[in-house]
C-alpha cells in the first residue's frame, strides 16, 4: 500500500504559485502585517483548506519551546472515578487548545516509572498523577523538570502541589449512621492499605465507630486492592465466615462496591437487610432496589483545580495554595430507621 503524503508548506507554495517563504507567513498569520497582497493571502489560504493542510506541531513546538500537551497518569482506565476525572480534565483541556494523553499504570509502580518516564519523552508541559508509589522521591526529582501535580493520591508529608477529597470527615459522618444502627458489626473493605485513601477512609471509619461508641474490632477490616474482582473475592469470604452477609458494609472506593453487588446478585442477596455505604458516588445507585448510601467526589472541581495549578506552573505563576483538600457531601439513600 502506498503511503499518504503528508502537506507540506512547500506543496502550498508550488499550487500557489508563490515562495515557501511567502506562503509560511501567510500560514501563520503574519502575511497581512508583513504587507503580502490580499489576493495573495487569499489564495494561499483557499489551497491549504483545499488541501486540508495541517501545521507541523513540531516545528510549533521548536517555535514556542512547548508541546501544548498534558500527560495524565491513573491507575486504572475503566475505574468510575478516574474515567470521570479523565473526561472532565480532557474537556479543560480541548477548549484551552491543549492534548491530554492518559496513561495507566494497573496499580503497579514499576509501570507508572515506565509510563512517566514515556510522557516525559514526549516532552508534556506538565503531568497530573494519581500514584501507586509510597514516596514522592522520584516526582521530587521530576518536578525540578517539568510542572507536576498529584491528585485523588499523596505520600506523607509531601510538599508537592496536590488535590484530594477530604475523606476522614465524610466518611466518619457515614459511618456513624451505620454504627448507631449496628453497633455490633460494621466491616470495612478497602484497598491496599499503605495508600493515602485507603489510610484516610480508615481512619474515617474508625472515628465514625467511636462517635457512635462502638469498639472497632480488628476482625472488621479488611483489606485488597481496588480492583472489583478484589471486593467481590474479600466479601465472598466474609459471608462464607459468617455464613450470612455482615450486617452493615462500608468499601472505601465504587469499585470494591462493584464486586460486592456482583457477588451478592449471584447469590440472590439484594433483598437482604444489609446496610451498605461507600466511598464514590455512581449515578446508578439511584436506579437500585438496594439503598447505599455513598460519599461523592466532586469531580468535575478536583479536575478544575489540578488543570488551574498545572497551567498556573506551566505558565510560571507563583501559587498561593499548591496544595488544596476538597470537600466532599453524603448522598443518603437509607434512612436511619430502615
Amino acid at each position: 500500500m502506498k503511503k499518504s503524503k503528508r502537506v507540506t508548506i512547500s506543496d502550498i507554495a508550488a499550487l500557489a504559485g508563490v515562495s515557501k517563504a511567502t506562503a509560511s507567513l501567510v500560514l501563520n498569520g503574519r502575511g497581512k502585517e508583513l504587507r503580502v497582497a490580499q489576493n495573495t493571502r487569499e489564495r494561499v489560504m483557499t489551497i491549504a483548506r483545499e488541501q486540508h493542510y495541517q501545521p507541523s506541531i513540531h516545528a510549533r513546538l521548536l517555535r514556542e519551546n512547548r508541546s501544548h500537551t498534558l500527560g495524565l497518569v491513573v491507575p486504572e482506565m475503566i475505574n468510575y472515578g478516574f474515567a470521570v476525572f479523565s473526561h472532565e480534565l480532557e474537556n479543560l483541556c480541548r477548549e484551552a487548545g491543549l492534548q491530554l494523553l492518559i496513561a495507566c499504570t494497573d496499580e503497579n509502580a514499576g509501570q507508572e516509572t515506565v509510563v512517566v518516564n514515556n510522557l516525559v519523552a514526549r516532552q508534556v508541559d506538565g503531568l497530573i498523577v494519581a500514584s501507586s508509589m509510597l514516596s514522592d522521591t522520584d516526582y521530587v526529582k521530576l518536578s525540578e523538570q517539568l510542572p507536576l501535580v498529584l491528585f485523588d493520591r499523596y505520600m506523607n508529608d509531601t510538599r508537592l502541589p496536590l488535590v484530594v477529597a477530604d475523606a476522614v470527615t465524610p466518611v466518619a459522618d457515614l459511618v456513624e449512621r451505620q454504627a448507631r444502627a449496628h453497633p455490633n458489626e460494621v466491616y470495612f473493605l478497602g484497598g491496599q492499605p499503605r495508600l493515602s485513601p485507603t489510610k484516610d477512609r480508615l481512619e474515617g471509619f474508625r472515628q465514625g465507630l467511636a462517635r457512635a461508641g462502638v469498639a472497632c474490632r480488628p476482625e472488621w477490616i479488611i483489606h485488597g486492592n481496588y480492583h472489583p474482582s478484589s471486593g467481590y473475592e474479600m466479601f465472598a469470604a466474609l459471608c462464607a465466615r459468617l455464613g450470612r452477609p455482615p450486617e452493615a458494609l462500608f468499601t472505601a472506593a465504587c469499585g470494591l462496591l462493584e464486586g460486592v453487588l456482583r457477588y451478592m446478585s449471584q447469590h440472590q442477596m439484594l433483598e437482604s437487610d444489609i446496610w451498605l455505604a461507600s466511598f464514590d458516588d455512581h449515578y446508578l445507585y439511584d436506579s437500585l432496589s438496594l439503598k447505599i448510601d455513598t460519599v461523592a467526589q466532586d469531580v468535575p472541581r478536583l479536575a478544575q483545580d489540578c488543570f488551574d495549578i498545572i497551567t498556573r506552573m506551566i505558565d510560571g505563576e507563583e501559587l498561593a495554595e499548591p496544595q488544596r483538600i476538597l470537600p466532599a457531601s453524603l448522598r443518603l439513600r437509607r434512612k436511619s430507621t430502615d
